[in-house]
């Protein structure tokens, strides 16, 4: 999938789209010999993934930081979960002061 039919799927804009990859978000895209960005099943599950944490008031600085954590493997699943527990808790309190 190119980077329109990523956004037309996932709500995100193609510059947000390039900007999470630019930032380390979201692993480098694959790119095709045009040097036009080749989205697969898998990126755009990641991409849906941040925008559903993003949209519930994650900040990109967490959500960079669990992605690294995603990216290391399996031995990070207990601190994944830690850091997840720590972001429920957090909207937790911005539901209370509504």
């Amino acid at each position: 999938m190119n980077i329109k039919e990523v956004s037309d799927v996932t709500g995100l804009s193609a510059d947000t789209i390039r900007y999470y990859e630019r930032i380390g978000l979201i692993p480098k895209i694959a790119r095709k010999s045009s040097g036009v960005r080749d989205f697969v099943e898998n990126d755009v599950a990641v991409l849906e993934f941040v925008r559903c944490f993003r949209s519930a008031g994650m900040s990109i600085e967490r959500l960079i930081e669990y992605m690294g954590l995603v990216q290391a493997g399996d031995s990070t699943v207990e601190a994944r979960i830690d850091l997840l527990k720590e972001e429920r808790e957090v909207l937790q309190s911005r539901l209370l002061e509504i």
